[in-house]
């Protein structure tokens, strides 16, 4: 049985999105920001900010711990350039604004935050922002500036996973058994750091992941996690931080595989890449987001005559599909990978892909009463 976490006694308030320690890290961050340009600016020197770059370049394969790592590269942000004063203010606004949210203790999405920091400039017919493509890769500036997740900022994007299976979990003070979260399963919030979410009594052995809301509504309808003692989790496609947060802290600390189902093609592919190594965009988090143990159970290229499936299911691979396979292939963790090199060859060598919906064409419950569970028993996935 997986370890109970108990909960802690610095926890959020019922309700709660961060304890107040965590609120204070974060204010500490801003202001530690607004002091580094005071202090430059009173001294003489042009007001600048430094922004680590998050760019393909400036990331790094850590092939010891499996991960995909920021490398030291900075790009600065200067005032006084012509080319850059309009993002050092808009910067500069963004920081004023997160600020204000969290002495409110209030939140918004990314949309919420764009019209907040909106306005013509007086005096002129300067908007400060003119769409939210301008905005959203300031506050991600923002973080990996700060060192701080973007929610740690108070911003939120669309919750858009599930979760169901034998454990009882914590939520902002609420405790919810989701044994018995219904059809629709209990939504997996945007931050489930341990001072607002913790894991109360889980049975569980495993957690099985899989792409779409529509395959999860079969696992959950089936009663899977019931019948094979796990956790089921999808992330509507490619999981949002939340998730994949999740999902490593149930690896991390109730020592929990994470075996993914997802399509057979090279999105899904690199949804399990994410997953288990990070991304670039987040690479700087991948201590707290990434999953070097995480499974791919399927659905696998051999998979179309190992379950005798109809040329029904197949999709032809497009130019683009074929271009991304061959990128993936070539993704330092998967190059050394013959496994993953002998999937990737048979996907092309195939010309066509495959969605995990396909199996229900041997039958309604085929994946959940058949397919799933022998690939578990015999092992057969690729790491």
């Amino acid at each position: 049985m997986a370890k109970k976490i108990t909960k802690k006694t610095d926890s959020a308030p019922r309700g709660s999105t961060f304890s107040k320690e965590r609120d204070e890290k974060t204010l500490k961050k801003l202001v530690g920001l607004a002091d580094v340009i005071a202090k430059r600016t009173l001294s003489g020197k042009e007001p600048r900010l430094e922004i680590p770059m998050r760019t393909k370049s400036n990331t790094l394969w850590d092939r010891k711990k499996g991960v995909l790592q920021m490398g030291d590269a900075t790009a600065e942000r200067e005032l006084f350039n012509l080319n850059q004063a309009k993002q050092f203010m808009q910067t500069i606004l963004h920081t004023s604004t997160i600020k204000e949210f969290i002495d409110a203790n209030k939140t918004s999405s990314l949309r919420g935050v764009f019209y907040k920091a909106k306005h013509t400039v007086a005096g002129t017919k300067e908007n400060t922002f003119d769409t939210q493509d301008e905005s959203d890769p300031i506050l991600e500036d923002l973080e990996v500036a700060l060192g701080t997740l973007r929610e740690e900022l108070h911003i939120f994007a669309e919750n858009r996973g599930v979760m169901a299976g034998n454990i009882t979990v914590i939520d902002g003070g609420d405790t919810i058994d989701c044994r018995a979260s219904g059809k629709g399963g209990h939504g997996i919030p945007s931050i489930v750091e341990e001072d607002v979410f913790q894991f109360g009594k889980c049975e569980a052995k495993f957690v099985l992941h899989v792409e779409k809301g529509t395959v999860w509504n079969r696992f959950n309808e089936d009663r899977f996690w019931e019948k094979n003692n796990c956790i089921l989790t999808h992330g509507a496609g490619q999981p949002p931080r939340g998730v994949r947060r999740l999902l490593q802290r149930l690896n991390r600390e109730l020592k929990l595989p994470i075996i993914c189902v997802l399509d057979c093609d090279p999105w899904g592919h690199y949804i399990y890449s994410v997953i288990k190594q990070g991304s670039i965009s987040l690479a700087f988090e991948s201590s707290r987001l990434a999953i070097p143990e995480a499974r791919f159970l399927g659905i696998r290229s051999k998979d179309f005559k190992e379950c005798d499936l109809s040329d029904a299911v197949k999709i032809e691979l497009s130019d683009n599909d074929i271009k991304r396979a061959k990128e993936i292939a070539a993704y330092p963790w998967f190059a050394d990978n013959k496994a993953w090199q002998k999937e990737i060859d048979l996907l092309l060598s195939n010309g066509f892909k495959m969605e995990v919906e396909a199996m229900i064409t041997k039958d309604i419950s085929y994946v959940t009463e058949e397919y799933v569970p022998q690939r578990l028993k015999a092992r057969d996935w690729l790491d």
